[in-house]
């Protein structure tokens, strides 16, 4: 079974959101192993470079890896895909790889790091979306897309 682990910075405040979350990971749940990850996020504080707090937290996602997982970084410079083509590229991926990992950031992004030693980078829309928010997208689209690659009926 594909293993899909999903690693984020900070916990989930909104409790709307957190319930969504906990939905769509259950149903995700059906068609892969799939692991949810939450990253303590670096101190922001008035002074302190954007680019030193992204590190911190880069390093700390970077300990998360593991050999052979295929590791998709989410930014809004990424490549955009509607759902039946980020189906498809799930379905290409897993003849490859038994393990993905998507990265989201916090409200700063991902450091530089992060999104070069990434093998893919994907957007979730061209539009602007809090990180939380961005959670229950990816966990929404994905769960999309094994339905899609199912041929079940969620997808219309």
């Amino acid at each position: 079974m594909l293993k899909i682990k999903i690693i984020v910075i900070d916990r989930t405040r909104s409790p709307f959101l957190k319930q969504g979350e906990s939905f769509y990971l259950d149903r995700l749940r059906r068609y892969a192993n799939a692991e949810w990850l939450e990253i303590k996020p670096a101190r922001i504080t008035q002074g302190r470079p954007v680019d030193d707090i992204l590190e911190a937290e880069g390093k700390l996602i970077a300990k998360r890896f593991v050999e052979r997982e295929y590791v998709i970084a989410l930014d809004r410079s990424g490549k955009v895909y509607n759902s039946k083509g980020l189906a498809a590229r799930i379905e290409q991926l897993s003849f490859h790889n038994n393990r993905l990992t998507f990265i989201i950031g916090g409200p700063l992004g991902l450091s530089k790091g992060i999104l070069g030693n990434a093998n893919e980078v994907f957007s979730l829309s061209k539009l602007t979306l809090t990180h939380e928010m961005s959670r229950l997208l990816l966990l929404e689209q994905l769960y999309r897309s094994f339905t899609i690659i199912n041929g079940e009926k969620y997808h219309k």
